[in-house]
């Protein structure tokens, strides 16, 4: 798994932006998913879900700040008693200290916190040390070592998390001159959001006016604003100031430096800065990923040498999608498409046939009961999630739901100002309720804010720039994705905030 890895960023995905041979290879040789949906778009609760099964409001990871309680149940503790060994490396984010570090694990070696892409420590049961080199070669080399290592009389479960590609994208060297022709601008990059909730209005994720220096690498020479531009603006400390955006009329004194090479970048104008920021932006976010794509070559091709391919399954995933320039934006948090749905690659000869793709609905909260099934173990009967193992056989159930729940609870953060909402996706409509409360957390209930429906039809409008909750052609719609919605949050146990007014 990787941290922030949106799907357009796998070339079998078909974006064109970068090209990942090795990652295509899970997709050429096993199933290519090209609806799944993280049931919550932030770090800390998707891996949650992943690890237990059940939904953030069952396991309690509901924010980014979240700690799991590692005796509750979960997948790798059904995976041992089912007499596989078990591992976790790389990135955890489930907490620290002896209440929250992973259990269910034989072996167990994890970041602390997001971790470091440089020399970064390890957190293991006995101590903390430092690794020296880059962070996704060094999770790798443990998780080779894991499996080199095994006991071979028995199967094993390997989680293998990277800390890439999350920000602030700090490539590998060897990678400093790839993708340096100009990747294409998203359609939708200078949206004006007029016809969406003002949750998307107000969210502090533009590529334009949010990223920070640390982000793309830059500096600001020394000197005063008349001479470099616009000074840095104060966030929370130096290394998150953000890159200024000035008006026309100062664009052209702004100056910005490269950190390594000391290269310095004036501009014409607002759009040249924004664009600037864009390019430099998906380079280092790519680059950073030829390295993920590069050690998942060294585990397959691992795999294959040591005869175990035809008896492995092999999953690749993210934590959940990202966005990359889409309406303006980087970062996640939002149901909207790009952040919403996560690339899902599963290789297993055995049960897959090559380079087949499904387009029905899953979720993460599905991964741990695929897993079990996968192996012949029971699914225990409190995990929420549903195996989608007969998917994969390409079979799609008379009674698979095709539907997707998602719910953010972090209503407005205090660096992105992401708006809490929930809703529901089925294969044509997404409806999204912007409740904009903390509802639920630490009993707590900010009042006041204004509620908003938005209503997309996926179909006719895939880059969900309309909302037409309220247009009387889709009366009937917001109906049915209404009862659909409480239906669902009815069968999970989540408690809705909206009451049930629908349109006549």
């Amino acid at each position: 798994m990787a941290d922030d890895h949106a799907s357009k960023a796998i070339s079998c995905y078909g974006a064109n932006i970068n090209h990942t041979p090795h990652l295509d290879r899970l997709a050429s040789d096993g199933m290519r998913f090209n609806h799944c949906y993280v049931t919550n778009s932030i770090c800390t609760p998707s891996r949650a879900a992943i690890l237990t099964g059940t939904h953030n409001h069952v396991n309690g990871v509901m924010t980014l700040d979240s700690k799991i309680n590692n005796r509750i149940p979960n997948v790798a503790k059904q995976f041992r008693a089912g007499g596989y060994q078990t591992s976790m490396i790389g990135k955890w984010h489930l907490g620290e200290g002896v209440d929250h570090q992973p259990t269910g694990f034989d072996h167990w070696s994890v970041v602390p916190g997001q971790g470091e892409y440089w020399d970064p420590q390890f957190i293991e049961p006995d101590g903390v040390k430092r690794e020296e080199g880059y962070a996704t070669d060094i999770i790798t080399d443990k998780s080779l070592e894991f499996m080199k290592n095994r006991d071979k009389n028995r199967p094993f479960f390997l989680m293998c998390h990277h800390k890439a590609p999350h920000r602030s994208w700090e490539y590998h060297p060897k990678y400093r001159n790839l993708y340096t022709d100009l990747i294409r601008v998203p359609d939708t990059f200078t949206d004006d959001y007029k016809h969406r909730a003002k949750a998307a209005k107000v969210a502090k994720m533009r590529v334009a006016e949010d990223l920070t220096y640390a982000d793309l690498g830059l500096v600001q020479p020394e000197g005063p604003a008349s001479t470099v531009g616009v000074k840095m603006l104060d966030t929370w400390s130096f290394h998150d100031r953000k890159i200024p955006a000035p008006g026309p009329e100062d664009v052209t004194k702004l100056r910005l430096m490269d950190k390594e090479d000391g290269t310095i970048y004036t501009f014409t104008t607002t759009q040249d800065l924004a664009e600037f920021k864009f390019q430099r932006y998906m380079q280092r976010y790519l680059r950073t990923i030829q390295s993920i794509d590069d050690n998942v070559g060294r585990m397959l091709d691992f795999l294959d040498e040591e005869d175990l391919s035809e008896n492995t399954v092999v999953v690749y995933t993210s934590d959940q999608g990202f966005f990359l320039g889409e309406h303006g934006w980087f970062d996640k948090r939002f149901m909207y498409e790009e952040s919403f749905q996560m690339p899902l690659l599963i290789k297993y000869p055995a049960e897959i046939a090559p380079g087949t793709i499904c387009n029905d609905i899953v979720c993460n909260v599905d991964f741990a009961a695929t897993f079990l099934d996968l192996a012949s173990l029971r699914v225990p009967s409190y995990m929420q999630g549903v195996s989608f193992k007969s998917l994969l056989r390409g079979h799609t159930p008379s009674d698979w739901q095709q539907v997707a729940y998602h719910r953010y609870w972090m209503h407005r953060d205090v660096i992105h100002e992401a708006y809490a909402h929930y809703g529901v996706r089925d294969q044509r409509y997404k409806l999204i309720y912007w409740y904009n409360e903390d509802f639920g957390l630490e009993g707590t209930r900010a009042g006041g804010q204004e509620r908003e429906w938005e209503l997309f039809d996926c179909e006719n409008d895939p880059l969900e720039l309309f909302n037409v909750y309220s247009d009387p052609a889709y009366s009937q719609v917001v109906k049915r994705m209404t009862v659909l919605m409480e239906q669902k949050m009815e069968e999970i146990g989540d408690e809705a905030v909206h009451t049930l007014t629908l349109q006549k």
